[in-house]
């Protein structure tokens, strides 16, 4: 089993993300703007070993010798290039010389203002006949609905990832762990990537995930202030270390970073709602690989390639075949891999947030200093 660095979705500089939404509202465009091919543009005969790809991804985010393989099967050179987070490739992407990158993994929303801006590729469906693998939900998504522009990878949610013989009781809701119980003051945290901070608050109020009213981001704030000091850390990355260790009861976690091959560790979504986080796969305009790119991705939803992200990084697939040549052994020590995909669509996608962003920024901020 594959043994990740797990860093792959926290944010570097919180300033950054802010002002990188906004430099991409000052560029312009649009998913479908000037410049964008056309199906007829694309050859579906290309000589594919003609071609040359660079991918950018995170470290351990698809198997070392994929590249091998897909040279082998397909013909094109593979390049891997690796980004930390989300913000990291999208300052590359939008830094205004071409990045050389044909085909970058980023996370739904930031696919959707890539799109928003026409830096990225129609998807052209016909070049990447394995779409039909993937689950009638994933083209359903918020960021992105139809898969115009980009291709799901892997997705999940965020709940409560706890220890049944530290809690005393079974948690249900995103209120366990902003107002926890006596006996868990100090043994919770919770994450300080800006939009998985203010989920708990958000849900809690009954409020969107993607909420830009000013007067209910003040309340988020607020409530995310007065949980601050019964939490015992705020941790992206080591909770599920410290929840083994007994260092932490109960921590906000994505799915698949709550480590329940501990039988005493389990997941559950809150019943208030969470989140349905989605990484994709998008081709930019300005590649000149286009034909190989879109191979590449339809290599990728093959299903014997896919699932090996859900057997080595954990998370759920969008794709059918992949999830049903799942082990039953991996499924029964990682039971949230068996959540439905219309269970998933129940929860809310995040979606860019445009202007709004540098006031999430500030809370974030303002709640995790000190």
């Amino acid at each position: 089993m594959l043994v990740l660095t797990r860093s792959r979705r926290t944010a570097g500089p919180l300033a950054l993300a802010a002002g990188l939404v906004l430099a991409l509202a000052a560029c312009g465009g649009g998913a479908d703007g000037a410049g964008a091919a056309t199906p007829d543009t694309l050859d579906p005969n290309a000589d594919l070993s003609a071609q040359k790809l660079t991918v950018s991804n995170w470290d351990g985010y698809m198997p070392e010798d994929l590249p091998e393989k897909f040279k082998a099967a397909l013909g094109p050179t593979v390049t891997v290039t690796k980004h930390a987070t989300n913000e990291e490739i999208l300052a590359k992407l939008t830094a205004g010389a071409e990045s050389g990158i044909d085909v970058a993994f980023v996370s739904g929303q930031f696919a959707q203002a890539l799109a928003e801006q026409g830096l990225v590729e129609p998807i052209h469906a016909d070049l990447v006949p394995n779409l039909k693998n993937l689950y009638p939900e994933a083209g359903r998504l918020a960021y992105d609905n139809g898969n115009r522009y980009s291709v799901p990878y892997t997705w999940g949610t965020t709940g409560l990832c706890y220890r049944t013989d530290l809690t005393g009781y079974t948690p249900d809701s995103w209120e366990d762990l902003l107002s926890p119980k006596p006996q868990l003051v100090k043994k919770v945290t919770m994450m300080a990537t800006e939009r998985w901070l203010m989920l708990p608050a958000q849900k809690a109020l009954g409020f969107s995930a993607n909420t830009t009213d000013a007067g209910q981001l003040e309340q988020v704030k607020q409530k995310l202030l007065a949980a601050k000091k019964t939490l015992l850390a705020y941790d992206d990355t080591t909770f599920g270390d410290r929840l083994k260790s007994g260092e932490a009861a109960l921590v906000e976690a994505w799915d698949g970073w709550c480590p329940t091959d501990d039988p005493k560790i389990k997941f559950v979504v809150p019943k208030e709602g969470s989140d349905l986080w989605v990484d994709t796969m998008v081709i930019l305009k300005t590649s000149k690989n286009k034909e190989a790119a879109h191979a590449f991705v339809n290599y990728i939803l093959d299903a014997d390639n896919h699932r090996w992200a859900a057997e080595n990084i954990l998370y759920k697939v969008p794709n059918a075949p992949a999830m049903a040549k799942l082990d039953a052994t991996l499924l029964e020590t990682y039971p949230y891999l068996t959540m439905t995909p219309a269970d998933l669509l129940k929860q809310e996608v995040p979606v860019d947030l445009g202007e709004a962003a540098p006031a999430y920024t500030r809370i974030a901020t303002e709640v995790s200093a000190g």
